[in-house]
């Protein structure tokens, strides 16, 4: 069973004269989470990114090892799952199309993107630019779950979701944590404030306050 751990070291990155982030370091392993809080405008949502591979940091180190060998930038963002705000869809395609197109991307089959889908309930005929923010969020999680990803990095994860919602994204959480699907998982959770992870309390592992 394969046992993946990620670590970052020294992150610094700036947007002109503004420092983000300032030598950031920290690390989760299988089973636990890593939890960043912080006002808006912190860097966690920079952190996330640097960690996703979306955005490269001026310095420091991102790595990720998979049972103690260390992965290309290629190959970690093939084992990452990510739900942001800012992550976008076509708009004009239906939920199952952006489902299938990802699937295909990532050589999977059809049959995945529906599994994901009729996971988190949604309408497969629904235009993208059709939905709710809440329908919206379900949909990031199907799409960052999509290829089993060793590591989920979460960004706002619980954002527009009603209550029933929210349990189904912490059943997500805690099914990747414990791997349900393949070996446990791993997670970082970016968020300013955190009481849908009060359940989850055990499995933070490490606290980062930007």
């Amino acid at each position: 069973m394969t046992s993946t751990r990620l670590a970052f070291h020294e992150l610094r990155r700036r947007f002109g004269r503004l420092e983000v982030l300032a030598g950031l370091s920290g690390e989760a392993e299988p089973g636990g989470i890593l939890l960043v809080t912080g006002a808006n405008g912190s860097g966690k949502s920079t952190l996330l990114r640097c960690l996703a591979g979306l955005l490269a940091p001026d310095s420091g180190e991102v790595e990720m090892l998979e049972d103690g060998r260390s992965l290309s930038p290629g190959e970690r963002r093939q084992r990452v799952g990510y739900v942001a705000p800012d992550l976008a869809f076509y708009e004009e395609l239906t939920v199952a199309e952006n489902l299938e197109l990802a699937a295909r991307l990532r050589g999977l089959p059809a049959a995945e993107a529906e599994r994901r889908r009729d996971q988190v309930g949604l309408p497969g005929g629904r235009a993208v630019a059709a939905l709710s923010s809440g329908m919206l969020q379900r949909l990031r999680w199907a799409w960052a779950r999509l290829h089993r990803p060793a590591v989920l990095l979460l960004d706002e994860p619980f954002q527009n979701l009603d209550a029933p919602g929210q349990e189904q994204a912490r059943g997500f959480l805690r099914a990747h944590l414990d791997g349900e699907e393949g070996a446990p998982g791993l997670a970082v959770v970016a968020d300013p404030r955190l009481p849908e992870l009060a359940d989850l309390e055990a499995r933070v592992s490490l606290r980062l306050t930007l």
